[in-house]
């Protein structure tokens, strides 16, 4: 028989194996040893530049898992190609949580993609984080809880271009090239909010192209034909290579201003030629590999080990790279967060209680959210591109 202390021990014991027992909530994709995460990038099709932000993000996962993973949990990172389609991200997005049964999905590209899931995504409660696309619908929790941003949003960068021509070129006659889709016409929208009156006596013409066109050349050139001396460039990367270089080509030199998503050099400035692209503005939240102010920097250093050793074939100058390896150091605090509480509803709670300065991103630049703000990233630099780096300007513009 045990005496009465080991049964005190032994029921001790039960009670806090009971307890650790208790403690352990898992959603979908979750054991004790490893985390499902979903992800669709458009490996292929006309946003295939942006492919290696997903790469990007697998090789930090890499280095996540070599390191023990995440509260003893490796991350099992499942991408797909979605080609940049919108019914293919439909098909994509259902394999993932159907089939695979992931616990979210993290980071799928594009505005088009997106919303073709967002509906499902909420339907089915499943965590659509950090989405790679600015558009500001992302930041809607009462209505869409389980769908949140991560970049700062189109409408309020668009915003931003639009003061900065108001306090440096207030007589501008602006042409602007969008994409026809909610991507292109958000950041549309934000700009002529943020010329406010003048929007339309400063707008000479407003063109949008499709994203199955092969070339915007006829746009470029009616855009030069309208007068404009200013340029508001709302392109994806291969079309924002092409108009850039298309310019220069017809001898048009408006004061050029160039959306965030494509201002990567290693993957826009360089096919569309770096002299071509000299003096365009566009604007900035994390560090461009490509600056040499952050070459003696301790976390753009470590960012370039992790590059030498995880993903060696990846482009150091691609400011894509940057951004997948902040996303997924984004979600991997949200992990650490959610301890062994892995649920999907928990999984939301903790990306909605984020406080969080990334090394890599720039001074002033922080990620917060709450549960009634799903805007990670508010705050952005202007830079100005000098023919071999971009130069920032002035100091951190807030929302």
């Amino acid at each position: 028989m045990l005496s009465i202390h080991k049964k005190l021990l032994v029921g001790a014991s039960l009670a806090l194996l009971a307890l650790s027992t208790q403690a352990k909530e898992y959603g979908p994709g979750v054991t004790d040893t490893e985390i499902k995460i979903g992800n669709m990038m458009p490996y292929s099709g006309p946003a295939s530049a942006y492919g290696t932000i997903g790469k990007a993000s697998a090789a930090y996962f890499d280095m996540v898992n070599d390191k023990g993973g995440i509260n003893g949990r490796k991350i099992n990172f499942i991408t797909y190609d979605d080609g940049y389609s919108p019914p293919r991200a439909v098909e994509q997005a259902r394999k993932l949580v159907e089939q695979d049964e992931v616990l979210l999905i993290m980071e799928p590209l594009g505005t088009p993609s997106n919303s073709a899931i967002h509906k499902y995504m909420n339907s089915r409660k499943v965590p659509q984080l950090f989405v790679a696309t600015g558009a500001s619908k992302w930041n809607d929790p009462k209505k869409f809880h389980w769908t949140m941003g991560w970049q700062p949003n189109y409408h309020d960068e668009g915003a931003i271009y639009a003061r900065h021509i108001l306090q440096t070129k207030p007589d501008a006659k602006i042409g602007i090239l969008y994409q026809n889709d909610d991507y292109g016409k958000d950041y549309l929208g934000g700009f002529k909010e943020g010329l406010g009156d003048k929007a339309k006596s400063m707008i000479v013409m407003e063109v949008s192209y499709e994203v199955t066109d092969p070339t915007i050349d006829s746009q470029m050139v009616s855009l030069k034909g309208s007068g404009a001396d200013t340029f508001f460039n709302i392109t994806t990367p291969k079309f924002a290579a092409q108009a850039i270089k298309k310019a220069a080509e017809i001898g048009w030199k408006p004061v050029h201003y160039l959306n965030n998503v494509s201002n990567s050099v290693g993957a826009v400035l360089k096919p569309a030629g770096l002299e071509n692209a000299k003096g365009i503005l566009s604007g900035f939240y994390h560090i461009d590999p490509t600056d040499p102010q952050w070459k003696d920097n301790a976390a753009f250093k470590e960012w370039e080990a992790w590059m030498d050793k995880y993903y060696p074939s990846g482009d150091k100058a691609s400011t894509f790279n940057v951004y997948g390896y902040l996303v997924a150091q984004t979600m991997e605090q949200v992990l650490k967060q959610a301890g062994d509480d892995l649920t999907r509803e928990n999984v939301m709670k903790q990306a909605a209680n984020l406080d969080l300065a990334l090394p890599m991103l720039l001074p002033g630049v922080k990620i917060q959210t709450s549960a009634d703000d799903y805007a990670p990233l508010e705050a952005m630099w202007l830079g100005v591109f000098n023919g071999s780096t971009w130069e920032l300007q002035g100091e951190v513009i807030e929302k």
